[in-house]
């Protein structure tokens, strides 16, 4: 099945739901970074939430950042996504393997929680939202949900999970957010109580082959499909736009490179591809700037 998020409603429209198949896209980052199990669970989780949560923005221009840095040994774990699908990220560390006494993937442990989140959400207004909340577990969902709580007043339940098989490769990966709308009732705040207390992993019911749709009918029979978007790992580095980089170098630095006549190598943190740069490129970017300021 192809990674997509299904977006819906229930309860008399009280609750939207967004429900996520982030598998393939998972095990692409997993292999660009060479990520063993924990790390690339954090990172899994992370990017998962992030696309449903770019899943509601108009256009591909309009993008949505998560980082967390909670002083654990996986570093900073940082995703982006736009609003037309495309997903990356990275983590600092990709080479983390941690599990708890339970045999689970001990994510919490490798991220931390002496940290904070912080989402940037660009609208294309003059100036991006941000929003900063303390991480409270590490586990990635319970961290968006404070984060939903605290800083857009949301009350959510997260559920974000990345099932690794034995060889080390991403066998199932995807996320369950239901989100409180204004004015819901009493019955309904009961109502998906119940759900958070009794739903299983959402990687698990994945893995078990069952469809977004039958997954958020498990829970929310009621449930009116909006929408579907499909998503994917997509980076969109080019070799000239590490180019463009470079030539906002100092000049000074970009002569160093130059005079030792070793050429320069770039790896993107995004998808850990390397883009080599030779000492007769490196004079070109220095002439073009030259150019550009005597302009």
């Amino acid at each position: 099945m192809k990674d997509e998020i299904v977006i819906a409603d229930a309860l008399n429209g009280e609750v939207r739901i967004h429900a996520a198949r982030t598998t393939a896209l998972v095990e692409e980052a997993r292999v660009h970074h060479h990520a063993m199990p924990t790390s690339i669970a954090a990172l899994g989780r992370t990017m998962t939430v992030t696309a449903i949560m770019a899943s509601d923005l108009k256009n591909k221009n309009e993008k949505v950042q998560a980082v967390l840095n909670g002083k654990g040994p996986i570093g900073t774990v940082l995703a982006q996504a736009d609003g037309d699908g495309n997903v990356k990220g990275f983590a600092a560390n990709p080479n983390v393997y941690l599990v708890r006494e339970d045999g689970h993937l001990a994510v919490g442990q490798g991220i931390g929680t002496n940290g904070t989140l912080t989402v940037t959400r660009d609208m294309g207004l003059k100036e991006p939202f941000t929003g900063t909340s303390a991480l409270q577990s590490g586990e990635v969902g319970d961290d968006f949900a404070y984060y939903f709580a605290i800083s857009e007043q949301i009350p959510s339940v997260v559920g974000v999970g990345v099932l690794v098989n034995p060889e080390g490769r991403v066998q199932a990966a995807g996320g369950l957010i239901y989100q409180l709308l204004p004015k819901a009732s009493e019955e309904t705040i009961e109502f998906c109580e119940k759900v958070a207390k009794t739903q299983k992993p959402v990687s698990e019911l994945i893995d078990e082959g069952k469809d977004l749709e039958e997954i958020i009918k498990m829970y929310f029979p009621d449930a009116k499909i909006l929408d579907r978007r499909d998503v994917r790992f997509y980076c969109g580095c080019s070799k000239e736009k590490f180019m463009d980089s470079l030539a906002t170098l100092h000049e000074k630095d970009l002569q160093e490179m130059i005079d030792d006549g070793k050429g320069a190598e770039i790896v993107c943190q995004y998808c850990s591809t390397k883009y080599g740069f030779s000492t007769e490129e490196l004079k070109e970017i220095m002439e073009k700037k030259h150019s550009v300021e005597d302009r």
